[in-house]
């Protein structure tokens, strides 16, 4: 939608100053840790999660080390580590996703709790959230000098969607095509930036307040910047001359 920008842009562009610091790293060791865990082992070529997992880490520069180590760990910690997901509403109505990973899921559920009442949201049941959203591959590719030459070959490949942000190309897929298409972006001279399984959507919850927008972007970044917390889904909408408006 021109002139406006949902969570997963603004998400990302924090996230790449957060990169620069180093503050996201302890998030992306867990989610290698995960990845060994739930995808199959800790060999990348035979771990499909975990290759998609450190090809972020080294999208946001995670040095080899790092990586290497998270790995190494993971074969300690599988037992401890387990996946919660927690769904409710914002401040606006917003509707949200959120996705864990804890050794303690009652400590966990608890802080959670507690975040989204001091934020003037709450928790809600099991579905009650997730019905307006559907899992789908979101591949971000780097953009080329020309946007409409560029959609030609990814859409030759079969992909859902296509949609062009300030920073990137998002190219949307059913998630059992994710892998195929990713390679094929490869060979296409795509350079892809990022691999992931998200929540997607259906409707957005436009916000055009900007005191509210404030309010709830801080919301939200108070649950990303909860330890256990991986990663947040919403269907926030807020039109760019707001985002100028509040300095984000």
């Amino acid at each position: 939608m021109s002139g406006h920008s949902h969570y997963a842009t603004i998400k990302r562009q924090k996230e790449t100053k957060d990169a620069a610091k180093g503050r996201v790293f302890s998030k992306l060791a867990r989610a290698i840790q995960i990845a060994v865990k739930s995808g199959g082992g800790s060999d990348p070529d035979s771990n499909y999660k975990l290759r998609m997992t450190i090809d972020t880490a080294r999208s946001f520069n995670m040095p080899k080390d790092n990586i290497e180590r998270a790995i190494r760990a993971a074969e300690t910690k599988l037992g401890d580590l387990e996946e919660v997901t927690y769904e409710g509403y914002g401040p606006g109505g917003i509707a949200i996703i959120l996705e864990a990973v804890t050794d303690n899921r009652n400590r966990t559920g608890q802080e959670i709790k507690n975040i989204f009442d001091r934020g003037g949201g709450s928790l809600a049941g099991p579905g009650s959230v997730s019905f307006n959203f559907e899992s789908k591959g979101l591949i971000l590719v780097e953009k080329k000098d020309n946007f409409e030459e560029a959609m030609l070959p990814l859409i030759d490949l079969g992909v859902e969607d296509i949609n062009e942000t300030d920073d990137a190309i998002e190219v949307y897929t059913d998630p059992t095509k994710l892998g195929v298409i990713r390679d094929n972006l490869g060979s296409l001279e795509f350079k892809v930036k990022t691999v992931e399984i998200m929540n997607k959507p259906k409707n957005f919850q436009l916000i055009e307040d900007a005191d509210l927008a404030k309010k709830i972007l801080s919301f939200l970044d108070n649950l990303e910047a909860h330890e256990d917390v991986q990663k947040v889904s919403t269907n926030l909408d807020i039109p760019q001359v707001v985002l100028e408006k509040i300095g984000s």
